[in-house]
């Protein structure tokens, strides 16, 4: 039924960028909220960004806000992540997520229960 799949993960220099793409499949998904979410060897999972489909309302984690943007296209089911001046740091597993409840826009957005569906992650590696 709904899947999520990510794409444009890989391997770049400390400065480079990197654009990740998720897609939710599933003819009768419609996403009011999709976000992404990401965690590295030994660490919780962090919350990087999510935004409301509808309205567009973004919200960003403190350690990649001014760095990071998330976007969607044409499509509700697609969301994007444009990563700019990426640092060792930002080496984890990133996972797309998306929720189809209605809610109240609110920087809860960037709370990983708000989310129903999960993709498989991919892997970002910056290196020095």
């Amino acid at each position: 039924q709904v899947q999520l799949v990510e794409s444009g993960g890989g391997s770049v220099q400390t400065g480079g960028s990197l654009r990740l793409s998720c897609a939710a499949t599933g003819a009768s998904f419609s996403p009011t909220m999709m976000g992404w979410f990401r965690q590295a060897p030994g660490k919780e999972r962090e919350s990087v960004a999510s935004i409301y489909i509808g309205g567009g309302s973004t919200y960003y984690g403190g350690s990649v806000r001014g760095r990071f943007t998330i976007s969607h296209g044409n499509a509700k089911n697609t969301v994007y992540l444009q990563m700019n001046s990426l640092k060792p740091e930002d080496t984890a597993t990133y996972y797309c997520a998306a929720g189809d409840r209605t809610m109240v826009v609110g920087p809860w957005a960037l709370d990983s229960k708000q989310f129903e569906y999960w993709g498989q992650g991919i892997l970002v590696t910056v290196s020095s």
